[in-house]
């Protein structure tokens, strides 16, 4: 076994063993453990993880009861009477004031900070064609040349920065805050994630010809601020997943006391009546676990109460008939022979 032999081929010996490590690396022939699925081990396996996942939604669903949340909507009181039954023809007409007052009263003491979010429903920012009008190279370098941004791209002869459906959709709708005579300050910098401002959105990259043709889709941008620094497009321009969905519009930096009447200035200027939108503004807290979200807990309830049952079950299976591990007399094959 310590002698090389010629290979047919032309002359090159190769050793016809190798000792150690690599040698059984290489033949297989390292140690291995396999674990046996034994009746115990999967009744205990089953019992560990009830037994925590049950405790986990149990904190997971308190800390989603602390979240103070107030939920508005405002689209449907925010028309004047007269416009009731023609809801677009209000939208539409620019010489109507969209100007809007609200009141809503804090139920539970809201702690700083709290997020002002802009709630839409049955908006479907997840369609493909949707999705695909935009131009990740013009929003971070200024230069299209493509036609990804297809049907907002030009306008007279210029290019539209930034182009495409998602930015021409951008929201409009304004919220202005006050209690009593004080007015709550809203702080809407840093609202974008770091990575977009720094990285999607150029610094010398400035809105033109936006919003300058006949079809107005949503907000307007200033052309003096780069895209990096226009924050409630870079929200917008992360599109949602579902059809209901929430974006981050500011946020108070002061606490909101139990039974205050909060008075909300509301501009209704975004047009969800031709496709039977629904708009609401949303005040609400967080806590380590993050805003209101009752899912995850009863995610984990339900997970871990299967897991217990489970673990009874199989528990009383195997005392009312054990099944001593590694029988042969268990296999398919004698079994068959034995009835036969």
């Amino acid at each position: 076994m310590e002698e090389a032999s010629t290979s047919a081929s032309g002359g090159r010996a190769f050793p016809r063993a190798r000792s150690g490590l690599y040698y059984r690396f290489t033949q297989q022939n390292l140690p291995a453990w396999k674990p046996a699925m034994t009746s115990g081990c999967l009744i205990a396996m089953f019992l560990i993880i009830g037994v925590a996942f049950v405790p986990f939604g149990l904190v997971c669903l308190h800390a989603s009861n602390h979240v103070a949340e107030i939920i508005h909507r405002y689209d449907v009181d925010c028309i004047p009477n007269g416009y009731k039954g023609n809801k677009q023809a209000y939208i539409k007409d620019s010489s109507i004031s969209k100007n809007c007052t609200q009141e809503v009263k804090v139920l539970n003491h809201m702690k700083a900070p709290i997020y002002v979010y802009y709630e839409l429903e049955n908006f479907y920012q997840n369609h493909r064609r949707y999705v695909k009008s935009r131009s990740d190279k013009q929003l971070r370098y200024g230069e299209y040349t493509g036609t990804s941004c297809s049907p907002v791209e030009w306008d007279n002869g210029h290019p539209i920065v930034p182009c495409g459906l998602i930015a021409w959709s951008l929201f409009n709708d304004t919220y202005s805050f006050t209690c009593g005579s004080k007015e709550i300050k809203v702080n809407r910098k840093n609202i974008s994630w770091k990575s977009d401002r720094e990285h999607k959105f150029g610094k010398d990259v400035y809105p033109s010809n936006f919003q300058n043709g006949s079809l107005i889709g949503g907000g307007k941008l200033d052309p003096a601020v780069p895209l990096s620094e226009q924050e409630d497009l870079i929200v917008w321009m992360r599109t949602a997943a579902l059809p209901k969905f929430r974006k981050l519009y500011g946020v108070i930096e002061e606490d909101l006391q139990v039974e205050e009447t909060i008075t909300i200035l509301i501009t209704n200027n975004y047009n969800t009546y031709g496709f039977g939108g629904k708009k609401s503004i949303v005040l609400s807290t967080t806590t380590w676990l993050g805003g209101k979200n009752d899912f995850l807990g009863y995610a984990y309830l339900v997970t871990g109460s299967l897991s217990i049952f489970m673990s009874i079950l199989f528990a009383l299976i195997h005392v009312k008939n054990p099944r001593p591990p590694g029988d042969p007399n268990c296999l398919s094959w004698n079994r068959k022979n034995s009835s036969s």
